[in-house]
């Protein structure tokens, strides 16, 4: 399935808005994806900005929300889908409770920490405080891989740095923020009534209708 093709940052928030979720790479689900849905030409381009470079403006926008959501790998889900994504994916935790129950790791509670009490935090930052090393203290991106999957935490933009005459320059290093930092506490928790497995059923039955009866194993992957 396609959905046409992409060309700006707001074909993308539009169609995140109109179907709830979007990943950014192909995936097995044949047009699921932004890769698949925008021109060649748009991908790294010397002269012009295209999906790469639209993600941070995205992540700002507020429309939708970006992050590592799908099997590990980054996507967009729409403002109104992701307080039902995080009910199932938290499954009844926020995050103290969670760590109360002795379910999440002391690394994983520190980079949380950190990005709770910041509000905004770009990665480097993060890395810094917390002394991860390589050959010494590793593991940073499994540890927000693992946060991004359950909800916790999202990509609130990136940032680009700059040489000395203020060109940017290399890839965007990322910023995270919580999804609670965005919309508030009360937004990110209205689906905490409903069963988690039934917020997970609800999501499965509307992409199944939108994708019109995608491949189900590729599907639960993808939003388990």
């Amino acid at each position: 399935m396609r959905f046409g093709k992409l060309k700006s940052a707001e074909d993308i928030i539009k169609l995140v808005e109109e179907i709830g979720f979007l990943p950014f790479f192909a995936n097995g689900i044949e047009g699921f994806s932004v890769e698949e849905n925008c021109p060649k030409e748009l991908w790294f381009a010397p002269d012009k900005d295209g999906p790469w470079e639209w993600k941070g403006p995205i992540a700002r926008d507020g429309r939708c929300v970006y992050g590592k959501f799908f099997a590990g790998k980054s996507g967009f889900v729409s403002r109104e889908w992701f307080p039902v994504l995080a009910n199932y994916r938290r499954d009844g935790y926020d995050f103290d409770a969670r760590w109360d129950d002795g379910l999440v790791s002391k690394k994983d509670k520190e980079v949380y920490d950190l990005i709770f009490k910041n509000g905004v935090i770009i990665s480097k930052k993060i890395k810094s405080a917390l002394n991860y090393k390589k050959g010494s203290n590793t593991g940073f991106e499994t540890v927000i891989t693992r946060l991004q999957m359950q909800t916790y935490v999202n990509t609130a933009d990136f940032v680009y740095m700059k040489d000395k005459h203020g060109n940017q320059y290399g890839w965007g290093v990322a910023e995270y923020t919580t999804p609670e930092a965005l919309f508030g506490e009360d937004y990110i928790s209205k689906a905490y009534s409903q069963d988690p497995e039934k917020s997970r059923a609800e999501i499965i039955r509307h992409l199944e209708k939108t994708l019109k009866d995608p491949d189900a194993k590729t599907l639960n992957k993808l939003i388990k």
